[in-house]
This record gives C-alpha cells, sequence and structure tokens, in this order.
C-alpha cells in the first residue's frame, strides 16, 4: 500500500472506540418503550434521555476541552474513554429514571470531548494532506454503529432487557480502551494559550462562520431524518418492517458518504467538497419533497440522502481544523469541541423546526426545511471561502 495513503493504527483506535460511542448514543431510541416501563416513567419522559443527551453534548464538550487542553493527548483520551465506560455501566445498573439519565449525561460530556480531541490526534497522525481521510476514518466507526451496532443493540435490548446493551456498549469501551493504550502514540499537550486566548475562538468571524456551516449544513437533513420512519410508513405507504430495513440502507449510505466524503474533502479540498455536496444535498431534498409519495424514488433517494448528508461530516470537521489553525491556532482543539457542539445544535435546529411542521400536520413539508437551511449554509461558505483566499496564508495547524 502507498506509504501516503497508509492508516495509522492509532487512528483505527479511535475508530473503535468511535463505534462504541456510537452505540451508546443511539441505542436509547430503539429500547425507550423498554425503559418507560420498566422504569415506570411516561414515554414523553424517557425521550428526554436523547434530547438532554445532545444538550449535554454540546453545552460539556467546550467546556471540558478548554478545562484540560494543557494535558497530553494519549492520557487525556484514555482518561475519557474510561469515563465513558463508568457512564454506560451506571446507565446499566440504573433503578430509576434519574439515575439513568445522569449516566447518560456522564456518557455524553465523554462523547463529546472525546471527538473533538480525538478529531485533532487523527489529523496529527495523518500523512500530509490526509487529514480529512483520518478523520473519515474515525468518524465511520460512529456511522458503522447505525448500520450494525443500533439494529443488533435494540433486538439484545428488546429480547434480553434494556440493560444488557449498555453492558455490551462498556465491554466495547474496554475493548476501545485497549486498543488505545497499544496502538495510540504519546502526543505532547497542543501549544495551547490561555483560557481568555481561546475563548477568543468563540468572537472570532472565521470560527462562527464555520461553526454556521455545521449547524446549518449537517442539521438541513434532520428536519425530515427525525420523522423518517412515519414518512416511509404514512407517506410512502411502506409496511413498518420495509421502513425498518430502509433504515439499514440508510445506515449503510451514511458509511459509504462518511468513507467517501473524506476522499473528496482530500482530494478536492474541504470547502469544494462541501459546496459540491450541500449543492448535492439540495437537489435530493427537492426531489424528496414532490416524489415522497412514490415508493421507487424514494428507495433511490433514501440511498443517496444518506451519503450526502454524512458525506460531509469529514468536510465540516477538517474545516474546522484548518480554520481553527489559520485564525486561532493556539485554540485548535476548543474549535474542534466548538464544532462537535454545532453538529449536536445542527441536529436540534433541524428537529425543531421540523417538528413545528409536524406538529400542524405538514410532516411532508419537511424536506423543504432542509432546503431552506441549506441555502443558508452557503452563505458563511462562500464567506470563508473568499476570506481565506484573500489571507493567502497557510494554516499553521
Amino acid at each position: 500500500m502507498n506509504r501516503q495513503h497508509r492508516t495509522h493504527p492509532g487512528i483505527w483506535a479511535l475508530a473503535i472506540t468511535a463505534f462504541a460511542i456510537g452505540v451508546a448514543e443511539f441505542i436509547v431510541v430503539g429500547v425507550l418503550p423498554a425503559i418507560s416501563a420498566d422504569l415506570d416513567v411516561p414515554l414523553a419522559r424517557a425521550g428526554g434521555l436523547v434530547g438532554l443527551y445532545a444538550l449535554a453534548l454540546a453545552i460539556g464538550t467546550p467546556i471540558v476541552v478548554l478545562a484540560l487542553a494543557r494535558l497530553p493527548r494519549k492520557p487525556l483520551l484514555l482518561g475519557l474513554v474510561a469515563v465513558f465506560l463508568a457512564g454506560n455501566l451506571l446507565s446499566a445498573i440504573s433503578t430509576s429514571y434519574a439515575m439513568l439519565l445522569a449516566g447518560r449525561i456522564v456518557t455524553a460530556v465523554a462523547h463529546g470531548s472525546f471527538f473533538a480531541i480525538g478529531a485533532t490526534v487523527a489529523a496529527r497522525l495523518a500523512p500530509e494532506g490526509q487529514t480529512s481521510r483520518a478523520i473519515a476514518v474515525m468518524f465511520a466507526g460512529l456511522t458503522l454503529a447505525m448500520v450494525i451496532g443500533v439494529p443488533l443493540g435494540s433486538l439484545i435490548g428488546n429480547g434480553w432487557g434494556w440493560r444488557l446493551p449498555f453492558y455490551a456498549v462498556a465491554l466495547l469501551a474496554a475493548v476501545a480502551l485497549l486498543a488505545m493504550l497499544l496502538w495510540v502514540p504519546m502526543q505532547p499537550a497542543p501549544a495551547a494559550g490561555r483560557i481568555g486566548t481561546q475563548l477568543a475562538a468563540l468572537t472570532s468571524p472565521p470560527i462562527l462562520a464555520m461553526m454556521s456551516i455545521t449547524i446549518l449544513g449537517f442539521g438541513a437533513s434532520f428536519a425530515a431524518f427525525t420523522f423518517v420512519t412515519p414518512i416511509l410508513t404514512d407517506i410512502a405507504g411502506f409496511s413498518t418492517s420495509t421502513a425498518s430495513l430502509l433504515l439499514v440502507v440508510f445506515g449503510v449510505a451514511t458509511l459509504v458518504g462518511n468513507m467517501a466524503g473524506g476522499r473528496w474533502a482530500a482530494s478536492l479540498g474541504w470547502p469544494i467538497a462541501l459546496w459540491r455536496l450541500l449543492a448535492a444535498l439540495l437537489v435530493t431534498l427537492v426531489a424528496l419533497a414532490l416524489l415522497m409519495p412514490y415508493r421507487l424514488p424514494m428507495v433511490v433517494l433514501l440511498f443517496a440522502w444518506g451519503v450526502l448528508a454524512f458525506g460531509m461530516s469529514p468536510g465540516f470537521q477538517a474545516g474546522m481544523l484548518e480554520t481553527a489553525g489559520r485564525w486561532t491556532p493556539r485554540a485548535v482543539d476548543f474549535a474542534s469541541a466548538l464544532n462537535i457542539s454545532a453538529f449536536n445544535l445542527g441536529i436540534t435546529l433541524g428537529e425543531t423546526l421540523g417538528g413545528a411542521l409536524v406538529a400542524r400536520e405538514h410532516m411532508a413539508q419537511t424536506p423543504w426545511v432542509g432546503v431552506l437551511l441549506v441555502l443558508l449554509a452557503q452563505l458563511p461558505l462562500v464567506w470563508l471561502m473568499r476570506r481565506n483566499l484573500r489571507s493567502g496564508a497557510r494554516p499553521s495547524y
């Protein structure tokens, strides 16, 4: 294999951890009724295990990364995985909703911090010019969890009890801990400015522009995707079992998109790759809105949608790392954490806007929300591209 394209084993260790994290994040959706019944809480309240997880991740990630900015990378990642493992064990042994929620919040904070710092570690392990591909390999663990881990975890959880998947995730975390111990090399803490210097990233226009691109571009899919199951059954007319199978198809598409997106961002440059992917997503969402009642087009569009929606993820994160390296070089890890928060803020934005339409019985209109968000995402992207061209400076990261 060409040395330039060889994947460092440390990146595979990060991907294994990302797989465990992905299962932990999404498994609750598959066993939510079982949790609701066992802990004797209303289903709507049990749903807070999903929403509050995302909120804890969005808020906690930048704070934790900021507080730990001066620690060496490998011990820090090992510590975060250990906290993640403990959070899942706490979830598994929970006897009350409050205890389970506490376990989820601990897990969420470790999740976000791991991805923020892990992305910078993956970037440093990558050959020159291959940052996007390295991040894509790491994020592939997350998307693979949607294809394999979550369906399997849901099957186990509904058949043998909802606690068992959490024990399984804890076991996966132990395997990931060992893989990182063996394969991730020691890396010194990056040169980090004082807390005030890092917080200044929050007032940097290029950093805020990159966050906006992530929020709007990634969130564009979630106005409709949040309600994809009722869309497939109530509008497209698929059976419930077929809809479940199509979600696996979507999961496979996200994996394909993530890996292809990493290659596109590496070969084209992340700005051009994101611009083209956003344009293609715009066309796909328009087609989705117009062809929703037709089964065959929906199958094709579902696959294309998954490829495009998650094909942008490596570009979003690589874009933030390069933007931070160029404009806030002493706050790269913190900027990476801000972008992890941006992914989750995008999910929240899409869910909120889509939910508002569904509440008014306009579920078929949800793709148009995504169309609007994609159009809005182009504005900060074009601005940032022009700003970088004017500067003419090479990133210091």
